[in-house]
């Protein structure tokens, strides 16, 4: 009776990328210079403890706290204003970028309008550069040129988020089942008709929830631009850290903690009521 090979025979080709992996990731390490023990050292454990010590016990007083509830409306509002505009540019340049509407798409045998392809590429490179530069840094562009405030804020998420959107938007709706959408152009409907009751009813669930989460992906970036005098509760931290008042700084981060549990909350809830 033959004796079965107990050996793994993917073992080699794992070992092999294993090894490539520490081999591509060492030099990025280096050029990091991540060294972990440098909080072991006994100076910097002292400021670490002391430093989160005056983080307890947060501030509570009315004074504060009304600071506070303003900080944090304006947080929504920076999101939800970015948002909406962001939206206002991202849903027409999705359908512009996707190729769920093209009628060469559509024909059977392949042939159609081949000028749409000329439209979609410049749109996407569009999409592609309003996405490829962060937030915070159209934020100090804007602070620059419109002052310090909320209004930076919105107008950064605005960009960025308008890139991201109208790239997920396209794919979504080239995802979905195209049968109804080319149905209707061959049966002489416009485009935007074919969109609204062949493709939208199909991407309509999937949309809502990448929305839904690029919102609650606003709400912290409007936190992390408020460092850069964008308005918010990074306003708010920034000025309390650079005055070592740790209490305010606990009493906030507690806040944007439950400012992000209640929108991981509504996305979940819009989630379940769609599905």
């Amino acid at each position: 009776m033959l004796k079965a090979d107990a050996r793994d025979p993917a073992l080699l080709p794992r070992l092999l990328l294993g090894l490539l992996a520490l081999v591509v990731l060492w030099p990025g390490i280096q050029l990091s210079e991540l060294n972990p023990s440098v909080l072991l050292q006994a100076e910097n454990r002292q400021q670490i403890a002391s430093f989160t010590a005056a983080f307890w016990p947060p501030t509570h007083d009315a004074q504060f706290m009304a600071l506070l509830l303003d900080a944090t409306l304006q947080t929504l509002a920076v999101a939800t204003a970015g948002m909406a505009l962001a939206l206002l540019l991202a849903a027409p340049a999705a359908l512009l970028a996707s190729r769920a509407l093209s009628l060469r798409a559509a024909s059977s045998n392949g042939r159609g309008a081949g000028w749409s392809r000329w439209v979609r590429m410049p749109v996407r490179g569009v999409l592609i550069f309003l996405r490829s530069v962060p937030e915070i840094v159209w934020a100090l562009l804007f602070v620059r040129a419109v002052g310090l405030g909320p209004t930076a804020g919105v107008l950064a998420i605005a960009i960025t988020y308008s890139g991201m959107l109208g790239k997920v938007y396209a794919e979504i709706f080239e995802s979905v089942d195209q049968r109804p959408a080319h149905a209707l152009l061959h049966a002489g409907a416009g485009r935007l008709s074919a969109f609204f009751y062949g493709i939208l009813p199909n991407a309509a669930a999937e949309v809502v929830s990448y929305t839904v989460y690029r919102w609650e992906c606003a709400i912290r970036a409007s936190v992390v631009m408020g460092f850069v005098g964008a308005g918010g509760l990074g306003q708010q931290i920034d000025l309390s850290m650079r005055m070592f008042a740790g209490a305010e700084v606990a009493s906030m981060l507690l806040t944007f903690l439950v400012l992000v549990m209640l929108a991981d909350g509504f996305s979940r809830l819009l989630r379940w009521r769609l599905t």
